[in-house]
């Protein structure tokens, strides 16, 4: 199970990716542990797989229009659905490479998978459990969700 200081290097990672890519920093919420089922997602959701010491997912999940507007952020004027792909992918792997900084090199990230769809529900981990990092971006809600064992 996740101990307080490695669920604050998630929280951090997270801060840390709003302030430098938008320009703007993003509020955390209260992380909390998901007793049962799995954490709800948005339209969008990167998907990190960890391997190593630590075994599980590490997902970012936001809706549409929050990407859209930290695409308008990032001077960037194409809102695809592949861009919108791109992005959220490319949030969940810095903020998980940034926190293997704090574990080590045996916090093994994947390449990022992305689905899409509020339907589109990312895979359980047998023996994990979740905890779900709200956060808050300007008008924006989405989640990082920490899934490890």
């Amino acid at each position: 199970m996740l101990q307080e200081q490695e669920l604050k290097t998630f929280v951090e990672g997270t801060t840390h990716y709003f302030e430098v890519a938008a320009q703007q920093p993003a509020t955390v919420g209260s992380p909390y542990l998901v007793t049962e089922g799995i954490p709800t997602v948005h339209e969008y959701t990167g998907v990190i797989s960890i391997s190593g010491r630590r075994e599980g997912i590490v997902y970012f999940t936001a809706p549409k229009a929050m990407l859209t507007v930290l695409l308008m952020k990032m001077q960037e004027n194409d809102f695809s659905h592949e861009n919108m792909r791109d992005l959220v992918g490319e949030v969940a792997n810095t903020i998980s490479g940034n926190a293997r900084r704090d574990f080590g090199n045996d916090f093994v990230i994947s390449v990022p998978s992305v689905l899409t769809g509020e339907r589109s529900d990312p895979p359980v981990i047998p023996g994990a459990r979740s905890f779900v990092i709200p956060i808050n971006w300007r008008s924006h809600s989405a989640k990082l969700v920490v899934s490890l064992k």
